[in-house]
């Protein structure tokens, strides 16, 4: 038998306990056999194992080890496994509903480990680049609208920071606390060409009315956005443009906004990264796929922060080897 505290076990039960996002009216038909949550949690199995195809999810689950037998078991309902093309259907649509559920999960997160008690009511929003799978595809090659080698993922593109340079691939766009436990959210993917203030329209749709300063850098510096927010009742603090040093009378205080923005987007990205290995190129390929699979990474840090709190564990240190021992 495998052991209570099994990683991967302990993850994939975890998701009977996630609260669900609200559905639109159900669809006329007959209704679905199997539910939402079972597919969520052969996504938790697809991040963990680090598995980017349904065909590479199956061929794991179907093993015959103490632990896969457990993991079938959660993926059983009423005696019946779900057919090939069911998997390949629904988890084909499980990114379409991946930023709601983040959203329902960490604000369910948000009351439950209360990480504005011993700090500011602020949150910090960035993107962070992720390179495609397959080479990159340059843009005198996608103007003139050739495709020199069929590994290039043409559905990814284009963009520059002043970190990471030139990159090829997408955006990872979240808002975490910044506080003492970085939680995330709100987060979404995009072709790396999605400016940044744009997608944050989306983002920072019905924040958490708890959250009271939006923290993000100059990209975001938006009349929009600001006045998106206001009227939600956000402050969104960014650098004042212009020569420094800045001497007006927020000057100050917008400083030290920024550096807590910056340890803490930063420091989630870095540690995010490290955990799932994106610092290289992704493991999937297009939009629907890479959507899957990183945001479902989302999903499984919040799941690891459940977990830890759960168990009294530091929620800051030691995610990666939980997730390594799965």
């Amino acid at each position: 038998m495998v052991p209570e505290d099994s990683a991967l076990v302990l993850l994939v039960t975890l998701i009977d306990r996630l609260p669900l996002p609200p559905v639109d009216a159900p669809r006329r038909g007959r209704p679905p056999v199997y539910s939402e949550r079972l597919f969520l949690k052969a996504l938790v199995v697809m991040v963990v194992k680090r598995l980017p195809t349904v065909h590479a999810l199956l061929a794991v689950v179907a093993q015959d080890t103490p632990e896969m037998h457990r993991v079938r078991e959660q993926l059983t309902k009423n005696g019946r496994f779900p057919a090939r093309r069911t998997w390949e259907r629904r988890l084909a649509a499980v990114p379409t509903t991946l930023p709601a559920q983040i959203a329902c999960f960490g604000e369910h997160l948000l009351g439950l480990l209360d990480p504005f008690a011993d700090h500011g009511r602020a949150v910090a929003i960035d993107s962070t680049p992720l390179h495609a799978r397959g080479g990159v595809w340059h843009q005198k090659h996608r103007v003139a609208g050739e495709v020199p080698h069929t590994a290039i993922d043409t559905e990814a593109h284009w963009t520059k920071s002043g970190w990471h340079g030139w990159v090829y691939g997408w955006k990872l766009h979240v808002i975490v606390t910044a506080t003492g436990v970085w939680l995330p959210l709100r987060a979404a993917l995009t072709p790396a060409n999605v400016a940044d203030n744009v997608q944050a329209q989306d983002l920072v749709d019905e924040l958490p009315a708890v959250v009271r300063f939006v923290l993000g850098d100059g990209t975001y510096d938006d009349g929009d956005l600001r006045t998106r927010l206001a009227d939600d009742g956000h402050v969104l603090v960014t650098p004042k443009g212009g020569p420094y040093p800045h001497t007006d009378d927020g000057a100050g205080v917008r400083r030290v906004l920024h550096e807590v923005r910056s340890r803490a987007i930063e420091n989630f990205n870095g540690q995010f990264k490290a955990i799932f290995d994106t610092n290289g190129p992704v493991l999937t390929r297009g939009l629907t796929a890479t959507s899957r699979w990183i945001l479902g990474a989302v999903l499984v840090y919040q799941l690891t922060l459940l977990h830890r709190f759960a168990a009294g564990l530091d929620l800051r240190v030691g995610l990666k080897p939980f997730l390594q021992a799965a």
